[in-house]
Formats: C-alpha cells, structure tokens, sequence
C-alpha cells in the first residue's frame, strides 16, 4: 500500500472528476455507483492510487511507458529544457532538441528512412503519413494516387483521417462517413482466419492468402489510385495478432510492384515493445514511413511522428513546393529532450535485450494457463501478447454473443483484474481477449505474478460462467 489521499480530498476529486472531467473512450455511466480510479503516483512497474492502494502496471498504462514510472531523470530532462527554452515551433526554424532527436531517430531506423516530421500523439502521425503519402504523389505527377489499404480490425487512431485507416466497426461507425478513401482486408489472426483452414495452418500459404489480399485490393482499385498501405508489425486489436514467417517480405514486393508506400504504423510496437528498436527491425521488413509515439518518451510528455525514407523529401528540396502540413505543439523542446534521456535509457539499460531474453518466458507462463477451459489463444510477442477467451472449449468456433462479451468482460474480468492489482487490458469489441503490455523492466518477479493473478481470476470466471449455464 502506498499513501493515500485524505478522506477530503477523495471526496473533492470524485465529485470533480464526474462533474467535469470528460473521460476517453469511457461510458461515463459506468462511474455512476462506483469511484472513478485516481492515480496518484507511480514508481517502476508499479502504480499508486488516491486510496493508498498499488497496481502492477501489466499495460504500460497504455502501451506507453516502457521504462517505468517515476524516472527522475526524465522529469530532470524536460525542467532543464523549459527552463532553457520553453517553446518554439519547428515552423521554418529549429531548436536543439528537435535536431538532436531527428538525428538520433534517423540512426536508429533501417535503412534510409531519415527524414523526420514531428506530431504530437499517433493519430496525428497516421494522419501526416497520409498526407505525405498524397502530398508526394501529386509533387511526383500522379495525383491520382490518394486511397489506402489497411487492414480489418486494425486501430490506427481517432483523428477522421487516421479513422478512415483504421478498420474497426466499433469506433468508426459513429462518425461516418470519414475520409475517401480507404480498403480493408483480412487481418493475420489464424485463429479465426478469413481463409479456409488448410491454408491458415501453413506458413507460406497463410502469408500468400494473407498478402495476396492486400494485392488484390490494390488491384481491384486501380493501382495507380492507391498511395500506401498501413500496417502495424503486430496487429493491435483484435488481440496482438502476429505476421505469418514471409507475410512482409512479399508485402513490400507488392507495393513495389505496384508503386505503393508501405507504412509501418509502430505507435505501439515501437522503441522496444517487441525486443527491437522498431518492429520493421525485428520482423525484417523495410517501410517507406514509420509513424510513431508512445513510448518514444515513455509518456513522460506528448509527443510522435513519421520517420521518411529520403526519396519521399525529395520533391520537396528544390523551388517553391513544400509539405503545406504542421502542428503547434509538434517537435516540441520539452518532449524532444524527454524523448532523448528515454531513448538514452532504454540503450544504456538494454531494455530491448532483457525484453528479447524474457519474451520466450513470458510466452510460456500464458501458455500455462491454456489448461483453464476459457483460454482458447495465447499470442503476441515481445513484452505484447494476448489471450483469447472461448465459450465453448469443445467448438472454438461458437462465439460469444455481444452481450455475452460485455458480460464476461465488463462484469467479471476487468472488475475483478483491477481488484486483484493488475492493470492489462480486457478487450470486448470483438471476440474477448486480455491484453498484456508489461513495463519493459519486468523480470521474472513481476512476470509471475501476472500469470498468477490471471490464473486466479479466471478460474473464478471459468467457474461462474459453468454455474450460469
């Protein structure tokens, strides 16, 4: 337990925060018999609430914070910095910071990808790979090449652009219609494949069937209509859903086959999450664009962007055409020197090295848990991985009903993780997973105690949902 607020104050900060605090991605109903959850404080892998109470923080509070909460030194970076110099844009001008950061993003990304346009958060940095991708197109003479290729089910962010990328019903519909124009094709998640069985328990023919749609959206388009395909190394939602071996090998022939930019959205898989700098790194692919954010500070302040291969800046160099796009707070000085001592961190403490040596070990303890009938999947990689839950252990492919979900996830699992210490994701949007993201400093310790409290809680789930049948 850690300390906790005074009475009073709880008090002030619940009335408070439902009055006027318009929580994200939240049904604000749901706070109406119950407190809201104030964070107070946060040091390592672990986190403190208004009442004194400690979280194991199994999510890196969202994606985020790869090296822990709490780090003087970050905090240090950015005082030094506002105390230096507080603001300035990177609006036909630059400051140290932002020079200092593009260099340092440029040597750590493959290949010749060395350009860097600064947003602040991933939504703005999908929708600035957008606009380049368009922008580059027309500066080139073919500006007809505008529409996109994502995938099912893949988040790639709220802004309308980004929504459009993004291929989840969920939180699309409501705001239709977006953007022209974008095409979704089948995700890489085996368990519920869009093919038939054969060919999703093979390696080569997965990948082919897999890539092949994307190949075909491009062609039923008009390859000289589309600009670029989004995809993200390890598909977030969905459920951490992992490339088949050769999926983006041939993924990269066919856009450039076919003219296409091929951007890896790394928001997430970025700055070790999956044991490398970048998951076009670990999964031996080489992008055109590379948006980013999250954990390129660790949260310690907003801040994302695209990283560019240099023929995208080229038309660019030269006479009076300019990339007519920016943002305020993008590349600004305080989160440039956050984003700089975080990425000093993670090198000189090998974070990316203890997450390749512990990620087969993490692996293996959710895959224990396979013996509780309700686990049906474990899969993901890195510190990045997900359960799949099953209503039927006998026939995977009965499906919880929508309201079914809401009431495993909702009712049992997330009430009951959170009570039980540990902050992951249970997910119902689509068929239920768990998600797990732990601090990129977790070690033995810390992993066992995630497979322990799952394994808790969800033995008691397994066993209420046998008691309503």
């Amino acid at each position: 337990m850690g300390n906790p607020l005074n009475p009073a104050r709880q008090t002030e900060l619940q009335e408070r925060a439902r009055r006027h605090l318009w929580m994200h991605f939240s049904r604000l109903s749901a706070f109406d018999h119950q407190d809201i959850p104030v964070f107070t404080s946060g040091s390592g892998v672990r986190l403190t609430d208004s009442r004194g109470r400690t979280y194991l923080d199994g999510l890196s509070a969202l994606f985020t914070v790869q090296v822990g909460h709490g780090r003087a030194v970050l905090a240090e970076a950015g005082r030094a910095q506002a105390a230096e110099l507080a603001y300035y844009p990177v609006w036909s001008a630059a400051h140290p910071a932002a020079v200092d950061l593009a260099d340092r993003l440029a040597g750590l990304a493959p290949g010749d990808l060395n350009r860097v346009f600064f947003t602040t958060g991933g939504s703005e940095a999908v929708e600035s790979a957008w606009k380049l991708a368009r922008a580059y197109f027309k500066a080139v003479g073919e500006p007809d090449r505008t529409k996109v290729v994502a995938r099912d089910l893949a988040y790639h962010g709220t802004t309308m652009g980004a929504l459009t990328v993004t291929g989840l019903p969920a939180i699309r519909d409501p705001y239709l219609p977006l953007v022209p124009s974008a095409v979704h094709v089948p995700n890489t998640n085996r368990y519920r494949p869009a093919f038939p069985p054969a060919v999703a328990d093979d390696d080569e023919a997965f990948a082919a069937a897999c890539a092949g749609a994307i190949e075909d959206a491009i062609v039923a388009e008009g390859p000289g209509t589309v600009a670029c395909v989004f995809l993200e190394p390890l598909q977030n939602t969905g459920g951490c859903l992992p490339p088949p071996p050769g999926y983006f090998a041939r993924v990269r022939e066919i856009c450039d086959r076919h003219g296409v930019l091929l951007v890896s959205d790394e928001v997430i898989c970025g700055f070790g999450r999956l044991g490398a700098w970048f998951g076009a790194d670990h999964y031996g692919f080489h992008p055109d664009m590379i948006t980013f954010a999250k954990g390129v500070t660790s949260g310690y302040a907003p801040l994302g962007g695209v990283i560019a291969r240099d023929f995208l800046a080229e038309p660019f160099l030269t006479g009076d055409v300019s990339f007519a796009h920016g943002i305020t707070f993008g590349g600004h000085p305080v989160s440039c020197a956050v984003a700089l001592a975080n990425l000093a961190i993670l090198a000189e403490e090998d974070l990316l090295g203890h997450v390749a040596a512990h990620s087969a070990g993490f692996r293996a303890r959710l895959e224990g848990l396979r013996d509780i009938p309700l686990v049906g999947d474990v899969r993901g990689d890195g510190f990045f991985f997900a359960l799949e839950l099953l209503k039927d252990p006998e026939d995977p492919s009965v499906r919880f009903s929508p309201h079914e979900r809401q009431s495993l996830v909702r009712g049992l699992l997330a009430p009951r993780l959170f009570e039980a210490g540990l902050i992951c994701r249970a997910d119902d949007r689509v068929d239920p997973v768990i998600q797990l993201a732990p601090v990129l400093l977790c070690g033995d310790p810390e992993l066992d105690e995630i497979e322990s409290i799952l394994r808790t809680v969800l033995t008691e789930a397994q066993k209420a949902l046998a008691d309503s049948r």
